[in-house]
């Protein structure tokens, strides 16, 4: 996870969305494993082209949030072969 800049920001807030499978807050690893999962289990990634920093790709997953919750919006991009977490929480789409 990368600190946001005006350049590369992020809205990477675990915290704020409820883990469907246990019914408490993430924290940042357990976002993470939700992702790997959710990707395990044929979770679609769908290739976007970010407005910061211009002409990067990143990538988005929606996940289920559960019966009576939005779903899970996750963004992350690709930096240097490692993995950055740019937005996490509920959906507003």
């Amino acid at each position: 996870m990368v600190r946001p800049s005006a350049q590369d920001p992020t809205v990477w807030q675990p915290t704020t969305v409820e883990n469907p499978e246990c019914g408490i807050s993430f924290t940042t690893l357990s976002a993470w494993h939700f992702l790997a999962d959710g990707l395990e289990k044929g979770c679609a990634l769908e290739e976007v082209e970010l407005d910061k920093p211009p002409g990067l790709k990143g990538y988005v997953a929606l996940i289920s949030g559960g019966a009576s919750k939005p779903k899970i919006y996750i963004k992350v991009r690709l930096n240097n072969g490692c993995l950055i977490g740019r937005s996490f929480h509920y959906s507003t789409r």
